[in-house]
């Protein structure tokens, strides 16, 4: 049997996505998150208080995320459809997570004091 390539298509974006999405909530070394740098670029800020407070770019990561699983899910059989849309939902689930969880914590620590 010969091997099935798989095509590039639409479904092929989500792992593109993935990767930006990636890309945008990392930093690397002592600089700030690759998204920072977008954020500002845009004219949108990227901390709620000059450069600390609440860090908005992990709200805007799923931006990017969403649209990979979509793609993954609508054009399944387009190549890095698949693995696009696993590590995008992976990714998602984490974003909610820290999200819940700095809400969490932030009522909670208000509470306190």
């Amino acid at each position: 049997m010969g091997k099935i390539r798989k095509k590039f298509g639409a479904g092929s974006l989500s792992l593109l996505l993935c990767i930006i999405g990636v890309l945008f909530t990392s930093s690397f070394g002592d600089k700030g998150a690759f998204g920072d740098v977008i954020i500002k670029l845009i004219g949108l800020k990227a901390w709620s208080n000059g450069d600390r407070g609440i860090h908005y770019t992990i709200y805007y990561a799923p931006i990017f995320f969403i649209p990979s699983v979509i793609l993954g899910m609508k054009f399944k059989d387009d190549s890095g459809a698949k693995l696009g849309k696993i590590i995008s939902s992976i990714m998602l689930i984490v974003v909610f997570l820290v999200i819940i969880f700095l809400s969490v914590t932030a009522t909670g620590s208000a509470q306190i004091s």
